[in-house]
């Protein structure tokens, strides 16, 4: 992996149209891409954290296409800071990525590649419903800091390769994440970063989770998915050489 410049611009800004608007996205493609990832958060401008823009430019120089993107539109994004309202639809944040799936493949050159989606808050949730609706277009899902149990009944149906990211800090968050890696039958696994609450800052810890990130896609984006029955609740950090590599410590089996 190559050096990180922060200050390297986004290739282009895109508009998405959905059912009923048109969201926003930065996509950016490297030379002779390995795989696509969609970077999605379930409120909040995503693509303009400094976060995401990070591990955007990690995974890029690990030669993959990067969409990061604006689940919503800036009016409800001000609704949503007032009252709350789009916080939970998670419905509607799994339409809009369906859509950004929809544009990634008919409208972009890089529409044949592989795909994984890196998902966060209540993305994750709908990140799992849309590999249960088009489970032929996603290859990997990543959750970090997510809210995989909000997808429900849906995670029963799940099969593509799943990692959850949590903080060993945010017990709750733990707990959420384990119970909902419990109810999916493909290939899955949970990592804990020791120490942390939140898995994408400080620095050392954003490192572990693009590392770890990374890992999972360029191993399960070039081949196809797994079905796996039941395995895989693992607190570790997950690399194409070893799935028992522990962060910060040593494994501990759930």
């Amino acid at each position: 992996m190559t050096g990180i410049n922060f200050d390297r611009p986004i290739d282009l800004t895109v508009n998405i149209p959905t059912a009923d608007a048109s969201i926003e996205g930065d996509w950016s493609v490297p030379p002779a891409p390995r795989g696509a990832i969609i970077i999605a958060n379930g409120v909040g401008h995503s693509r303009l954290s400094k976060g995401n823009r990070e591990i955007a430019r990690r995974m890029y120089d690990a030669g993959f296409a990067l969409l990061l993107l604006d689940i919503l539109t800036d009016d409800e994004e001000v609704e949503n800071a007032l009252t709350g309202a789009f916080r939970l639809d998670i419905n509607l944040f799994a339409r809009r990525l369906h859509s950004a799936i929809d544009w990634l493949k008919e409208k972009s050159d890089e529409g044949y590649l592989p795909l994984g989606i890196l998902a966060s808050g209540t993305a994750s949730a709908a990140a799992l419903i849309v590999a249960t609706r088009q489970p032929e277009c996603v290859n990997a899902i990543v959750s970090r800091g997510g809210r995989p149990d909000l997808a429900g009944i849906a995670l029963h149906r799940v099969l593509t390769p799943t990692l959850f990211i949590v903080g060993s800090n945010d017990p709750a968050m733990y707990e959420l994440n384990r119970w909902a890696l419990r109810r999916i039958n493909g290939e899955k696994h949970l990592a804990v970063i020791q120490g942390e609450s939140q898995p994408f800052e400080p620095k050392k810890t954003l490192d572990t989770t693009a590392r770890v990130a990374i890992g999972w896609f360029a191993s399960h984006m070039s081949r196809p998915a797994l079905f796996e029955p039941n395995k895989g609740i693992f607190e570790i950090a997950w690399t194409p050489g070893s799935r028992e590599e522990a962060l910060h410590g040593g494994p501990a089996n759930a």
